[in-house]
C-alpha cells in the first residue's frame, strides 16, 4: 500500500516537471517579450532542482540499462542491501549489514538512495553475474570462501582434507541446483570453482590459513558457512594433530 501511493506520488511529481518544462520551452512563443524571464527562470530552476533531475534521469538509466532488478542484492557506494522498489528519484533498498558487523544479514533498516547516486559511484551486483557465454543474467548465487587458521604445527594436509570433504557434502547440493537453474550457460564464477582448485593454503606470521572455495545461494550464505564451520569443529574435536589458530 505503502509502495502504491510512493508510485503515485512519483507520477504526479514526474507530470508537474515534465509540464513545467513544456511550459518553459513554449511560452516565449505565445509572447516574445517573456522570452528573457523564461531563459533566467529555466536557468534558476535548473540550478535548484540539478539532483532531482538527475535522479529523474537515473531512473530512465537504471531501467534501461538492467544495472539491477527489484530483489537484487546491490552494493552502492558503501550502502548494501536488497532492493525493493526503483521509484523515479530513489531507489529503497532493504539494507543488510557488513560481515564485520551484521555477517551479510538484513539489519531492518530501510534506506532510500537518490538515482543519482548510481551515475557516480561504483554499483556492485551481487545478483548478477557474467555467463560463459558473456551475457549477463540473473543468479541468485554468489562465489564465497571460508577461512581456517590453524597452528604451523599441526596436520595441515589433513585439516585441508577433512574441509574438502565437508564442502563437497554440503555444496554439492546447492552446484547441481544452480546448474539446473542456468539454461543459457553457467555463470562465470560457477564455471571456475569447477575448473579450479577447491581447497588453498595461506602461511602469515600467526597462523596456517586454510581456505575453501564455495557456491551458495545469496540468501543462505551465512548459513551454509556455518554449518560448515560446525562440522569442520566436530571433525578436529578429536584430533590431536589439529589446533586452531590466531586470527
Amino acid at each position: 500500500m505503502a509502495i502504491s501511493k510512493t508510485r503515485i506520488s512519483y507520477t504526479v511529481v514526474s507530470t508537474l516537471i515534465i509540464g513545467l518544462v513544456v511550459f518553459i520551452i513554449v511560452i516565449p512563443f505565445f509572447d516574445s517579450s517573456l522570452s528573457i524571464y523564461v531563459t533566467v527562470l529555466a536557468l534558476g530552476l535548473s540550478l535548484a532542482l540539478q539532483k532531482y533531475m538527475a535522479s529523474f534521469a537515473g531512473y530512465f538509466i537504471i531501467k534501461s540499462s538492467s544495472i539491477f532488478d527489484v530483489g537484487d542484492r546491490i552494493r552502492i557506494g558503501t550502502m548494501k542491501g536488497d532492493v525493493k522498489h526503483i521509484g523515479l528519484f530513489h531507489v529503497i533498498l532493504d539494507e543488510v549489514g557488513e560481515d564485520e558487523k551484521m555477517g551479510g544479514e538484513l539489519t531492518g533498516r530501510i534506506v532510500h538512495v537518490p538515482n543519482l547516486i548510481v551515475l557516480d559511484q561504483p554499483v556492485l551486483n551481487f545478483s548478477k553475474d557474467y555467463s560463459i557465454k558473456e551475457k549477463i543474467i540473473s543468479c541468485g548465487y554468489i562465489f564465497d570462501e571460508i577461512r581456517i587458521p590453524i597452528t604451523p604445527l599441526s596436520d595441515i594436509k589433513k585439516a585441508a582434507s577433512i574441509l574438502e570433504d565437508i564442502l563437497k557434502v554440503e555444496n554439492n547440493a546447492f552446484m547441481k541446483e544452480a546448474k539446473a537453474a542456468f539454461t543459457d550457460g553457467l555463470p562465470n564464477f560457477i564455471d571456475d570453482v569447477e575448473r579450479g582448485p577447491r581447497i588453498t593454503v595461506h602461511i602469515d606470521e600467526k597462523s596456517v590459513w586454510i581456505k575453501g572455495r564455495f557456491v551458495t545461494p545469496v540468501t543462505l550464505r551465512n548459513e551454509l558457512k556455518t554449518k560448515i564451520s560446525l562440522a569442520f569443529l566436530e571433525r578436529i574435536k578429536n584430533e590431536g594433530t589439529i589446533v586452531l589458530g590466531e586470527k
